[in-house]
């Protein structure tokens, strides 16, 4: 029953994305109430917020900070934390499909045309930096180097979604070529 309910609410969820999606497409993302999305998503206010603290959450929240900080942990705890980050946040893209990567697409050029937006994702980005940095001090890490690592590779990732418009490729190919600059130099090790 649990698990019924778990993929009943992923798809709740999903369909929240998809209709504030193209509403905010539509008529504008300040024009656009919490309510609106609601009763186009057939789901009540309150189900809104059971799924989303606010309107721009919609945009910003990312499902994959657990998968980030599940990947970093799993790189072998030999390695420096910059390259664990990298690695992990490498093996993490690898499980981004071609439906997330639409999604993900429309998510990244909404923040990147509303400064309030852009606000949110840096604000979000700061919870993804601490799951990743907190995975790290685990395995051993030094805390000022943990945080230095995930700021950097979250860093090159940010740059990446930016820019993805004018790159082409997929948000997965993007974002790998940014985490590939942050390589040791003169080798490659992915």
């Amino acid at each position: 029953m649990v698990a019924l309910s778990s993929a009943r609410s992923l798809r709740t969820r999903a369909r929240i994305v998809d209709v504030a999606l193209d509403l905010f497409e539509r008529d504008g993302y300040e024009a656009t109430t919490t309510a609106q999305i609601a009763a186009a998503a057939g789901v009540t206010p309150m189900t809104f917020f059971r799924h989303f603290s606010t309107k721009a959450a919609v945009v910003v929240s990312d499902p994959y900070d657990p998968v980030i900080a599940e990947a970093v942990e799993a790189q072998p705890l030999s390695l420096p934390a910059l390259e664990r980050t990298r690695r992990g946040m490498l093996v993490a893209l690898e499980a981004l499909g071609a439906l997330e990567d639409v999604t993900a697409r429309r998510r990244v050029a909404l923040a990147a045309s509303h400064p309030a937006l852009r606000a949110a994702v840096a604000e979000a980005t700061v919870a993804t930096e601490q799951a990743i940095v907190e995975r790290l001090v685990r395995g051993g890490a030094d805390k000022f180097d943990a945080r230095i690592a995930a700021g950097a590779c979250l860093g090159a990732a940010t740059a990446a979604l930016l820019a993805l418009p004018e790159f082409g490729g997929t948000l997965a190919e993007a974002v790998s070529r940014a985490l590939r600059q942050l390589e040791p130099y003169g080798r490659s090790v992915s």
